[in-house]
């Protein structure tokens, strides 16, 4: 799989850094980090009143949002597999929905009460470009990591959520809806991402 050792990629400078094996992304690896969007998402299919069986539906994901909700379209490209941020959401659970079929990683941990993720339940998935996922409220996460030049993804965003991520303080970014840490600094470790 051209894929797995993408080109131009360097190595983390952190020494003491939590290194995470990215593992491939399924249903039952991404349901405690939100709802797995693709064409084998759990749940009940339902047939179209006009279309048969020619389309299957299913509702895989209680989406949260409102009128700031927005779609953007994410070209990334192939960046250090290494984590200095994650951040977390409280009032939408944005989603990530691969366009083109190019692979990425998503590092996630699970929500915490506190004010700072629990790196030890941290995971790096490795999505194939055939589904997405719709977070769960209070999920950590870090933008996708691409494998491969252009891998293009449609996010699902709050407006206020993307003026929050402009407003940096301290390498942070706080707003209603947005949790944007820095656990290099508040840990003194980042997260290393190696693919298997």
């Amino acid at each position: 799989m051209p894929w797995l050792r993408p080109p131009g990629v360097r190595e983390f400078g952190l020494t003491d850094a939590l290194v995470l094996t990215a593992e491939m992304a399924t249903p039952e690896n991404t349901s405690r980090f939100g709802f797995w969007l693709g064409r084998d998402a759990p749940g009940p299919i339902r047939r179209s009143g006009f279309y048969g069986d020619s389309v299957e539906l299913r509702n895989p994901a209680r989406f949260v949002g409102d009128e700031t909700l927005d779609i953007t379209v994410a070209t990334v490209h192939p960046r250090p597999l290494q984590i200095t941020w994650l951040e977390r959401h409280a009032l939408h659970t944005q989603t990530f929905i691969p366009l083109g079929g190019k692979p990425f990683v998503l590092v996630l941990a699970p929500p915490t009460d506190g004010d700072m993720p629990d790196l030890q339940q941290a995971k790096a998935l490795l999505f194939d470009g055939s589904a997405g996922l719709a977070l769960h409220l209070g999920t950590w996460h870090e933008f996708p990591l691409a494998l491969l030049p252009a891998t293009t993804v449609a996010v699902l965003v709050r407006k206020d959520t993307m003026r929050d991520l402009a407003q940096i303080e301290g390498n942070e970014a706080f707003g209603p809806d947005l949790d944007k840490k820095d656990i290099v600094a508040r840990t003194g470790r980042g997260i290393r991402v190696v693919l298997g």
